[in-house]
């Protein structure tokens, strides 16, 4: 893997941390109960930002152990004080918003590149973890504004139905459907099958269509 991260790598970055943080979040809910998730989702959106911030510009303060634990640190304490003060539907507006920047300025990278080359395919990809976690913190929200939304869920808080909602969301954004989780009231309804028809139009439309160039691009080029 590249030493340093820039716009060439920063997708691999991005898309292996995310990656890597989602199943510490299922190890975290499988083997500790829930402890430690606010963490994990401290992390996650720190992660997220030192990948995505390289679109952009340099953080260099990101690249140092002392800065990443202080940061996933004061994420952490800011979490648990909008969480304290009954702010939960904000922190979960904050996240999805963040999970929304963080898509846009990716795919924004991705189209706006005129040379088809692996960083760009690998953030197609990115995008699409992405969008699972977006529609993830949707269904997050919807619980708490109706605990009935899901059938197969108990809600609790949302640290601890966060690895459950992620789960629904990338089986739903796959067509894959196990039939464990269901929506039962039809709002939740439409965000699902809004999700599968999202899903299967990107992979179908730009996934496809970037695969195609880079083979084409590399036909004109032999």
């Amino acid at each position: 893997m590249p030493n340093k991260m820039t716009t060439e790598n920063n997708f691999i970055y991005l898309t292996l941390v995310l990656l890597l943080l989602l199943f510490a979040s299922a190890v975290v809910e499988q083997y500790t109960q829930g402890v430690g998730q606010e963490l994990i989702t401290a992390s996650t959106v720190l992660m997220l930002i030192v990948g995505v911030s390289s679109i952009r510009s340099e953080r260099r303060w990101f690249h140092t152990g002392l800065g990443l634990v202080a940061a996933i640190v004061l994420i952490a304490i800011a979490g648990s004080l909008l969480e304290f003060a009954g702010l939960a539907y904000l922190h979960l507006l904050i996240m999805l918003g963040f999970f929304s920047l963080t898509a846009w300025l990716a795919i924004q990278q991705v189209l706006s590149t005129d040379t088809i080359y692996g960083n760009r395919i690998t953030g197609a990809i990115c995008f699409y973890l992405l969008l699972g976690m977006i529609w993830a913190m949707i269904y997050l929200l919807l619980m708490r504004a109706a605990p009935e939304s899901f059938n197969g869920v108990t809600s609790t808080n949302w640290q601890e139905n966060f690895p459950h909602m992620i789960y629904f969301s990338f089986v739903t954004l796959t067509t894959l459907g196990y039939g464990d989780i269901s929506p039962l009231l039809p709002v939740p309804r439409f965000f699902v099958y809004l999700e599968a028809i999202v899903g299967q139009f990107y992979l179908a439309i730009l996934v496809a269509s970037l695969i195609g160039l880079r083979f084409s691009g590399s036909e004109n080029k032999e």
